[in-house]
């Protein structure tokens, strides 16, 4: 055991509230990090440490002088580089060339509540374009390296925000999830990824208020702890007047992962009935399955009904972003940035295939996919009528070989299966289907890569999720989860 694991969001914020660290002393040990492992990993695109600076100079003054505090003051976090705004921030949608320079006089709901709580964002985190496939690579920045093995990915979408938080270079950073970009670069790069049921964050889009139900799309947070996520999550939650949906009962997150779940019943699916899954990681998941059992919970081994190919799930999902992802394109179009025209390299070809079939979708095509979305749906909360959890893999396949054209995909199959390179691998998108709580825990390593465990919970239940994920945390620690050599923050 490494004793900087130790170092946590939780921790730091606590150690500056009672003056036994200093912000701006550990600002600058995470700065310098970040330019010393950086260059590495690509996990960070854009880096503001001059502002980072002063805010941790700011924060220790107001904890110095006793004033209010935050409960994340003088903690440094990064946010994503996706849809994801900081007025004066460049914001390139996923490292899309055109967007190079792009700013934009606004602040996304992530970025407003964690300023609020005196959290100190110091950049942004790599991205694949239009977040259009859940690996992390583009034409402007190339990929984000896994710490595990850095020939290899670190999944995405929020695949450096993953990199960034298992290498230690902040304690928080967003993950925006539409189908799994939250947890499955948890599970490639043995981190914890959470998403909330859909409307405890809000969600803040225009001129569209409503796109993010096309699927259910989520902020949320990565971190190495469970109590950093609930932690951060109780920053996030809470209703906003600009987001339609944002109104959930408010529930006990803090103090979710010290809750029991003896009692808890648990439904086990090593695959969702449909998806390809690396037997290899089946094999870890199966084993760390047993901690529930440990911990006091029945679990039982269930099918959840789905009568569909896993090729037609993750065309119903495409089918639901593509509308939203069309009207970016098209709003850039107006500006004069033209991403099918003149600058359509910089897009990969898989994503104009799919824009392609965006110009042939029917509002009847568009409802079939709806249809799909409703039976997953249904077969879910089928299960959770009676079982309190569902726990699958979070990935197919293990992190996959980098590219080097910008273009990295992910697996085609998965013992002789065809899979879509995009998303097809991943046993994630039910949750944005149905707006249900979900995350990803370490279960273990392949080949010295880690598995990630899938926790899919009833809505409105998040603090069941958190529960289940600190009991495997106490359980079967992830120490691993920060490779040999690589140390924190100095504890």
């Amino acid at each position: 055991m490494h004793a900087h694991t130790h170092v946590t969001a939780a921790g730091l914020a606590a150690s500056f509230r009672t003056g036994d660290r200093s912000p701006v002393e550990v600002m600058d040990a995470t700065l310098a990090r970040i330019e010393a492992r950086n260059p590495s990993l690509t996990a960070f695109v854009f880096e503001a440490f001059d502002e980072a600076r002063e805010a941790a100079v700011a924060a220790e003054r107001r904890l110095s002088a006793r004033e209010p505090a935050g409960p994340l003051d003088g903690v440094p976090v990064a946010m994503k580089d996706l849809f994801d705004f900081k007025p004066g921030w460049p914001t390139t949608y996923g490292g899309i060339p055109a967007l190079r320079d792009q700013r934009l006089p606004l602040t996304c709901v992530w970025a407003e509540r964690m300023e609020r709580a005196g959290a100190i964002i110091v950049g942004k985190t790599n991205a694949p374009s239009l977040g259009m496939r859940l690996v992390t690579d583009n034409h402007l920045f190339g990929p984000t390296r896994n710490p595990f093995d850095p020939t290899r990915n670190a999944g995405g979408s929020s695949g450096g925000a993953a990199a960034a938080v298992a290498d230690g270079l902040v304690t928080i950073a967003e993950g925006t999830d539409a189908g799994g970009s939250s947890r499955i670069p948890a599970a490639w790069c043995g981190t914890y990824g959470f998403k909330s049921t859909w409307g405890r964050v809000p969600f803040v889009i225009r001129p569209n208020a409503f796109a993010p139900t096309m699927p259910f799309l989520n902020e949320g947070v990565l971190t190495r702890t469970v109590a950093d996520a609930a932690l951060g999550l109780s920053v996030l939650t809470g209703p906003d007047p600009r987001d339609p949906f944002s109104a959930r009962d408010p529930i006990d997150l803090l103090g979710a992962p010290a809750r029991d779940i003896a009692g808890m019943r648990i439904a086990y699916s090593p695959d969702l009935d449909v998806f390809a899954v690396d037997r290899r990681i089946g094999a870890v998941v199966a084993d760390a399955v047993r901690v529930f059992e440990d911990a006091g919970a029945h679990v039982e081994p269930v099918r959840l009904g789905i009568r569909r190919d896993q090729r037609e799930l993750s065309d119903a999902w495409f089918a639901l972003v593509l509308p939203q992802t069309l009207a970016v394109i098209t709003d850039l179009q107006a500006q004069g940035i033209d991403l099918r025209g003149d600058r359509r390299d910089d897009l990969p070809p898989e994503v104009h295939g799919w824009l392609e079939v965006a110009d042939r979708m029917t509002l009847s095509d568009l409802t079939h996919a709806q249809d799909i979305r409703t039976e997953v749906f249904d077969a879910v909360q089928g299960v959770l009528a009676d079982f309190d959890l569902i726990v699958s893999p979070t990935a197919g396949a293990l992190a996959v070989p980098n590219a080097d054209d910008g273009n990295t995909i992910g697996p085609t199959e998965i013992d002789g299966v065809a899979v879509d390179p995009l998303i097809g691998w991943c046993l994630t998108s039910f949750a944005n289907f149905g707006g249900h709580p979900a995350a990803s825990v370490p279960a273990g390593l392949v080949d010295g890569l880690p598995v990630g465990m899938h926790i899919l919970g009833r809505l409105g239940a998040d603090d069941d999720v958190l529960a289940a994920s600190a009991a495997v945390e106490r359980r079967r620690p992830w120490d691993y989860a920060i490779p040999e050599g690589r140390p924190l923050i100095p504890s």
